[in-house]
């Protein structure tokens, strides 16, 4: 396959899985059980935190080591990236009006909008630093050029759309009992998965064009990403009613992605 083939396909396969996952409400007459809920976002986290260490925080580490403006601090960039992505999901948190399907709690800016319209901002907060981090694995193997660098940033989208089925399907189905139907739910869920394509093509563009920042820009999509796993999906996975269920599904995720990482990168 092209390089370029191998970005279509990356852009593509975080955007179908999430349709796909969403697609499950269509199936479903009841919401998922909490047990299945757990395994779902469980495993998701594992994929994420996996993918953020292997994909994401070593390489960027290793890309500031090599380049030699940093000396003995090739760390700096991949400490300070990873802050500043939290900090961007914080602003996010902020600014963007939302409601967190487990608590129901509200954040953001207070605004008359639909529960179900807070419930797809929620989510799509969740998705736009996936797309950042496929677009700026993408940005850096295209200016690195080899082979290895595209399958390596390829196996990071794999690994993110394989969980993407999951987390979409878990994600979406409660949206049906908030609408009243499953079609809108669908839609929503499927919605909310386009923001992972566009924020994907922003990563590249951004990461491609302006080598210096590659390290930051890495890991700062893993803060965002490892940030979302902490606040949002290990609490809504509900680890302390089935621990042992979750932390396996977590687990499990991780090596998932690792292995994917190794066997691709």
């Amino acid at each position: 396959m092209s390089h370029i083939g191998m970005i279509v396909l990356g852009f593509s396969i975080i955007f179908i899985m999430t349709s796909l996952g969403s697609s499950f409400v269509l199936f479903f007459k009841k919401e998922i059980s909490e047990k299945v809920n757990t395994i779902f976002l469980g495993f998701a986290s594992g994929v994420m935190i996996a993918a953020s260490i292997w994909s994401l925080i070593i390489p960027a580490i290793d890309m500031a080591t090599e380049s030699g403006i940093y000396g003995k601090a090739g760390w700096l960039p991949a400490t300070a990236g990873f802050l500043i992505g939290a900090i961007f999901m914080v602003l996010m948190d902020k600014i963007i009006p939302h409601i967190h399907k487990k608590e129901g709690v509200e954040e953001g800016p207070r605004v008359e909008l639909t529960k179900a319209t807070k419930m797809f901002l929620a989510v799509t907060i969740h998705n736009i630093p996936e797309g950042l981090a496929v677009g700026f694995a993408f940005g850096v193997a295209s200016s690195i050029g080899t082979d290895a660098a595209m399958f390596g940033a390829l196996s990071l989208a794999i690994g993110l759309a394989i969980q993407n089925l999951p987390e979409g399907a878990a994600v979406t189905l409660p949206m049906k009992t908030v609408t009243g139907s499953r079609f809108k739910a669908f839609g929503y869920g499927v919605l909310s998965g386009a923001v992972e394509p566009v924020f994907a093509v922003i990563g590249y563009f951004l990461a491609s064009s302006i080598a210096v920042i590659q390290p930051w820009l890495l890991a700062f999509s893993a803060g965002a990403m490892i940030f979302v796993v902490v606040e949002d999906l290990i609490p809504e996975a509900d680890l302390a009613k089935h621990n042992h269920l979750g932390t396996w599904a977590l687990m499990i995720g991780f090596v998932v992605m690792m292995i994917l990482d190794v066997a691709l990168g």
